[in-house]
C-alpha cells in the first residue's frame, strides 16, 4: 500500500470542512466559553497588579478591598465554570463527530458494491477508529486555538499599557515561536501519516493471519507468516518510535521557547521597574502574566501539530470515502425461476467457460484446479465486477451487469468454503435477520443437530467471534445451515464439507439434495458423496468444461476423473 500522498492527490480538506460546518454551533459556544476561561486566567494577574498598585498608594479603604476581593472571586468563578462547560460542549461535539465518521467509513466498507481502494479490511478498521477520532479532534483544536490567541492578545495589550516594549516583546515572541513550531509540525504530520499507514498494514496482516492460522498450521506455513507479521509490526514500531521522538522534540522545543519568552518578559519588567519606568503594581502584573501566559502559549503552540495530525487522518479517510465503486450495478431484477448460465467467461484461470444449469437442477462441478473453483465462485458471487471479465453470466435469464447487487443477493447465494462465523448464538448465525422459516430443516440437513443437542441452550448456545469455541467441522456445518436457511432460488456451495468426516458428509449430501429438490443448486466440490447426489456432474479442467455425465458414469469411463475424486 502507498501512503495517501502518493496514492491519491485529493487531500482530506473537504472532510475537515464538513466536520467544522456540522459543528459550528458547538464550536461557537465552546470558543466563547474557552475564551472567557483564558481571559479570566489572564485577568487574574492583572487584577492582582491593580490591587497591589492600589495598596502601594496608601489607600486602605475596606470597601475598595471588598470590591477587589469580589472581583477576584468573580474571575475565579468565571475561570472554573467556563472551562467546565466549554470543554463539555466541545468534547460532546468531538465524540459525536467521530462516531459519524466511523459510521460513514463502515458504511462504505460494508456496501454490496466494493470500492476501488487499495486497502485491506484491517486498514479500513484502523481508519474507522483512530483516523476518525483524530479527524474529529479539529472541532476542539479550533476553539482552543482561538481562545489561546485571546489570552495572548489580552496579555499583550495589558503589558503594552504598562510599557509598549513589554507588549511588543510578547507579540514578537509569539510570532517567532509559532513560526518555528509550524515548520516542525509539518514533519510531525508526515511522520504521523506514515505511522498510520504502517499500523494499518500491521492490522491488516493480523486479520489475514487470524483467518488463515488453521490452514497455515496444516501445511507448516505458520512460521513464515509469523515472520512476515513480525517484519511489518517491527516497521510500525520503529515508525511509532520516530513519531514519539519528533513529538518529544516538538514538545520540548515549545516548552523551552515559551519559558524563554516568559523569562524575557519577567526580566524586562524587572529592568523597567528598577529604572522606575513602571510601577511595582505593574511589575507584579508583568511577572504574573509571564507565568500565566505559559499555559495559553503552550496550548497555542501545540495546535499546529494537532491540525497536521487531523489533516493526515482526514486524507486517509478520503481514501475510503471518495473511492469510486468498482462497478455500477443495473436496476433490473432476475426473472422468477432459477436458471443459471455462464457464457464464454474468461477470468483468472477460467478459459471461455460455458455451462448452463436449468431451474430446479442439482448440478455438481468437479474442479480439478482449486484456483479455477475459487475464480468461478468469485464471478458468481459478484466479487468480480461484470466488466472485469470477458463473457456473460445470466441469472434468471438476465445478465449480471443489468441486475442490482441487492437483487442478485436475494436471488443467488454463493456460500464460500470459509464463511465467517459471528459472535452471537447458533440461531443468529443461521438466521441473522430472524425471518427464515426453514431453520429447523436447515439445521437437520447440515447435520448441525449434534451441536444443538450437545448444549443445554440448543440454538441459543453462545458462539464466540469467528466461532472460536467451535471446531472446524462445526463451523463449516453452521455456515452451510445459514446458506440453506436463506432458501434462495439459486444456491452455489463451494466445498461445503471439506472439514467433516466421510459418514457425516454422506448424510449431508443426501439431506441437501432432498431439501433443495425443485430449487437450483450448484455445488463446486470434489466430494464423492456430493458428486453422487447431483443430477449431473460437470468437469472443470484447465478453465473449461471438459466432460459431463453422472458421477458413476464418469467413474466408470474417465480415469482422470476417477483419480481426481476417488478417495
Amino acid at each position: 500500500m502507498t501512503t495517501p500522498d502518493t496514492q491519491r492527490p485529493r487531500p482530506g480538506s473537504d472532510i475537515l470542512k464538513s466536520a467544522l460546518r456540522r459543528n459550528v454551533g458547538a464550536m461557537v459556544w465552546g470558543t466563547v466559553l474557552m475564551g472567557l476561561y483564558q481571559a479570566g486566567e489572564t485577568a487574574f494577574p492583572i487584577a492582582l497588579g491593580l490591587i497591589v498598585e492600589h495598596t502601594m498608594q496608601g489607600d486602605r479603604n475596606l470597601g475598595a478591598l471588598a470590591v477587589s476581593i469580589g472581583a477576584l472571586a468573580a474571575i475565579i468563578t468565571t475561570v472554573s465554570l467556563s472551562w467546565r462547560f466549554g470543554m463539555r460542549i466541545l468534547q460532546k461535539a468531538n465524540t459525536t463527530e467521530a462516531h459519524r465518521w466511523r459510521v460513514e467509513v463502515a458504511a462504505c466498507g460494508l456496501q454490496p458494491v466494493a470500492r476501488d481502494m487499495d486497502l485491506k479490511s484491517g486498514e479500513v478498521l484502523t481508519i474507522a477508529t483512530e483516523d476518525a477520532d483524530q479527524t474529529a479532534d479539529i472541532i476542539e483544536v479550533v476553539p482552543l486555538l482561538i481562545s489561546s490567541l485571546v489570552a495572548v492578545v489580552v496579555a499583550a495589550v495589558a503589558l503594552g499599557l504598562a510599557d509598549l516594549r513589554l507588549g511588543a516583546l510578547v507579540i514578537v515572541g509569539t510570532v517567532a515561536i509559532l513560526s518555528i513550531l509550524s515548520v516542525m509540525s509539518k514533519r510531525i504530520g508526515a511522520s504521523t501519516q506514515e505511522q498510520q499507514a504502517r499500523v494499518a498494514r500491521a492490522g491488516a496482516k493480523v486479520a489475514d493471519l487470524i483467518i488463515g492460522l488453521r490452514p497455515l498450521h496444516g501445511f507448516g506455513g505458520n512460521h513464515a507468516a509469523f515472520r512476515s507479521y513480525r517484519k511489518v509490526s517491527t516497521e510500525a514500531k520503529h515508525q511509532a518510535i520516530t513519531v514519539a521522538k519528533v513529538n518529544g522534540v516538538y514538545a520540548g522545543t515549545a516548552l523551552a521557547l515559551n519559558a524563554i519568552l516568559a523569562a524575557a518578559v519577567t526580566l524586562t519588567a524587572g529592568w523597567l521597574a528598577f529604572g522606575g519606568e513602571i510601577t511595582i503594581g505593574e511589575l507584579v502584573m508583568a511577572v504574573g502574566l509571564a507565568q500565566f501566559i505559559m499555559e495559553p502559549l503552550k496550548l497555542f503552540s501545540e495546535m499546529p501539530k494537532y491540525v497536521m495530525i487531523a489533516r493526515a487522518s482526514a486524507a486517509r479517510m478520503a481514501l475510503v470515502l471518495t473511492a469510486p465503486p468498482v462497478t455500477t450495478p443495473g436496476p433490473e431484477r432476475p426473472a422468477a425461476g432459477g436458471d443459471l448460465e455462464i457464457d464464454c467467461v474468461r477470468h483468472g484461470s477460467l478459459r471461455k467457460l460455458k455451462l448452463k444449469v436449468s431451474a430446479g437442477e442439482f448440478v455438481a462441478i468437479a474442479a480439478y484446479q482449486p484456483r479455477a473453483a475459487a475464480d468461478l465462485a468469485s464471478v458468481l458471487a459478484v466479487n468480480v465486477p461484470p466488466d472485469a471479465y470477458d463473457g456473460v453470466v445470466r441469472v434468471g435469464g438476465r445478465e449480471l451487469a443489468d441486475l442490482s447487487v441487492e437483487a442478485v443477493r436475494a436471488h443467488l447465494l454463493v456460500n464460500p468454503y470459509d464463511g465467517e462465523i459471528f459472535a452471537g448464538t447458533l440461531r443468529t448465525n443461521i438466521d441473522p435477520s430472524g425471518t427464515s422459516r426453514s431453520v429447523p430443516e436447515a439445521v437437520e440437513a447440515s447435520m448441525l443437530t449434534d451441536v444443538v443437542a450437545l448444549h443445554r441452550d440448543g440454538l441459543d448456545y453462545a458462539v464466540r467471534d469467528r466461532g472460536a469455541n467451535l471446531s472446524g467441522g462445526q463451523r463449516q456445518r453452521l455456515s452451510l445451515a445459514r446458506a440453506l436457511a436463506a432458501d434462495t432460488d439459486v444456491l452455489v456451495l463451494h466445498d461445503p464439507t471439506t472439514a467433516v468426516d466421510a459418514v457425516t458428509e454422506q448424510l449431508i449430501a443426501r439431506n441437501v439434495a432432498k431439501l433443495r429438490r425443485g430449487r437450483t443448486t450448484v455445488v463446486i466440490t470434489s466430494s464423492p458423496a456430493l458428486l453422487d447426489a447431483a443430477d449431473r456432474v460437470l468437469v472443470l479442467d484447465d478453465g473449461a468444461i471438459t466432460a459431463e455425465d453422472t458421477h458413476r458414469n464418469l467413474l466408470a469411463r474417465d480415469e482422470d476423473y476417477c483419480a481426481a475424486v476417488a478417495r
